[in-house]
């Protein structure tokens, strides 16, 4: 059994303020432990459920927040940005037999989370088909492209329940929910247990319940912050400005707005 995770630092136990995910900032140093820690206990835990082989994507900011060091046996590591449009995906091909999400985390404009994004804070929200974009969808949608199924989630309550709207049989792990510009977390210890027992219980399942299947047309629409952005975005091959902040992909291909998204948002 081969599997694919990428990692997150927002929805990991704990981090609350932009600041505490930047590495420049004195604080990040232990929420990236915390990413680490959650890591590495999805990836024991995956293992002695029955998997072979792990390949994980470090996909917050520069992509070098978890400790290689500290990864198991078996586990394979990729660090840093490698300019792929996949991006927090890279490394995954249809050679896995499924995808799990840590430390995830609301899309742009959600009220779920102080740190609600879509992979920048450029814009005030996304919509795919007239749904809220978050990187949970937008990665699920390349894992579907490949074929492959996605079975686990941990993350902030709001990503929780909209995974459940988009896969119903994914297994999730609630960390906190947001209120205004706080979060409420669960103590470190029970997430970790949580972790181990969930993922356990994620490996052990038919796969093909989570597989996600591919909308015939894909309706983009990204709302932008600064008025520059959205003019200059507006340019980009196939996308149309809908008024002075907002911008539209219309497609039938989905590999389209990964590209888009992969560039417009940044």
């Amino acid at each position: 059994m081969k599997l694919f995770i990428s990692a997150d630092i927002e929805g990991c136990t704990g981090t609350t303020l932009a600041a505490e995910t930047h590495k420049e900032e004195e604080v990040y140093k232990k929420f990236a432990e915390r990413m680490t820690e959650e890591v590495v206990t999805v990836c024991k835990a995956a293992l002695e459920a029955g998997a072979d082989e792990i390949v994980v994507k470090d996909g917050h900011g520069s992509a070098t927040n978890i400790d290689p060091m500290k990864m198991p046996k078996g586990v394979t590591l990729i660090r840093g940005k490698s300019g792929h449009p996949y991006n927090m995906m890279f490394g995954l091909d249809e050679s896995f037999d499924g995808v799990m999400y840590i430390g995830y985390h609301s899309p742009a404009g959600s009220p779920e989370s102080p740190l609600s994004h879509t992979s920048t804070g450029n814009t005030n929200y996304i919509t795919l088909n007239d749904r809220p974009f978050s990187e949970f969808m937008l990665n699920s949608y390349t894992a579907a492209m490949l074929g492959v199924p996605v079975i686990f989630i941990s993350g902030d309550r709001g990503i929780c329940r909209a995974s459940k709207e988009l896969i119903p049989e994914i297994v999730t792990v609630e960390t906190k929910w947001g209120a205004g510009g706080s979060t409420i977390n669960k103590d470190p210890d029970t997430v970790l247990e949580e972790l181990e027992s969930q993922v356990k219980k994620a490996v052990a399942m038919d796969f093909s319940s989570c597989r996600l299947e591919l909308p015939e047309k894909f309706v983009y629409k990204a709302n932008y912050k600064d008025l520059k952005k959205a003019y200059q975005m507006s340019f980009f091959p196939g996308v149309k400005a809908l008024d002075a902040r907002t911008n539209c992909l219309e497609t039938e291909n989905y590999m389209d707005i990964v590209v888009a998204h992969s560039f417009i948002v940044y």
